[in-house]
């Protein structure tokens, strides 16, 4: 195990335990998918407040560790081989500790596969088309007299929780039975678009009740709840 202070963000972000997963992060939908993850595995961890409102991901210092200046990333000082790992990508994250850990991903290689399909449907379809009716329903892009935009995105949005609800349709969880990787790459997402996003009526969406009743069972998780507030600026 080696020591994350080598590494250039811990002269902005010092590790008070270096022996544990160092996160750099913030409690968006991107950055609670680390924090759920740690939380619901049990992992050792420190967290570190990036505040992306005040640019922190595109300091020098945050750059080193991930080139793109997003959040989430982390320093496993115990990661393959005894060498310390850095990591940036959420999606990335959630299957690297779900590796380490043996939790939250089947071994079975065919429904492995399907969990990370599932994790590929948050990253590239729910993610960015969610994010988008924030901006246009909540942030800056709410002044544009065009709603074009929004509506086009709010359309897509609806198709993409039909989907998940058709998933989930007879399901407690993404992958059936089993709470995985899929389920903590999505929940943030869902609950903030209805809750910070202030999109439930926007998208229709108590009109998706396999939907509602999995998100409802993914905040009765302690870990969950404890996630989503990891890191706040409070």
């Amino acid at each position: 195990m080696s020591d994350p202070s080598r590494f250039p963000i811990a002269s902005r972000w010092p590790a008070q335990h270096p022996d544990r997963i160092q996160l750099y992060s913030l409690n968006t939908p991107n950055g609670v998918k680390a924090s759920i993850m740690l939380e619901e595995t049990g992992l050792p961890y420190e967290p570190h407040l990036v505040d992306i409102t005040r640019n922190e991901s595109h300091t020098p210092e945050f750059l080193s560790l991930n080139p793109n200046g997003k959040i989430p990333a982390i320093i496993d000082p115990d990661g393959p081989r005894g060498e310390p790992l850095a990591l940036f990508e959420s999606g990335a994250i959630l299957m690297y500790l779900a590796d380490k850990t043996g939790k939250f991903i089947s071994t079975d290689p065919a429904q492995r596969w399907h969990t990370i399909q599932w994790v590929f449907f948050q990253m590239a379809s729910i993610g960015p088309m969610f994010g988008q009716v924030g901006f246009f329903n909540k942030f800056a892009g709410k002044e544009y007299a065009d709603k074009r935009p929004l509506q086009r995105y709010v359309d897509e949005s609806k198709r993409l929780l039909g989907v998940l609800n058709g998933r989930l349709d007879g399901r407690d969880w993404i992958m059936g039975d089993d709470y995985s990787i899929a389920d903590i790459a999505t929940v943030g997402w869902v609950n903030n678009l209805i809750t910070f996003y202030e999109a439930r009526e926007l998208v229709g969406y108590d009109a998706f009740a396999s939907v509602g009743r999995w998100l409802n069972r993914a905040l009765e998780r302690p870990a969950v709840q404890r996630g989503l507030k990891i890191p706040s600026r409070g």
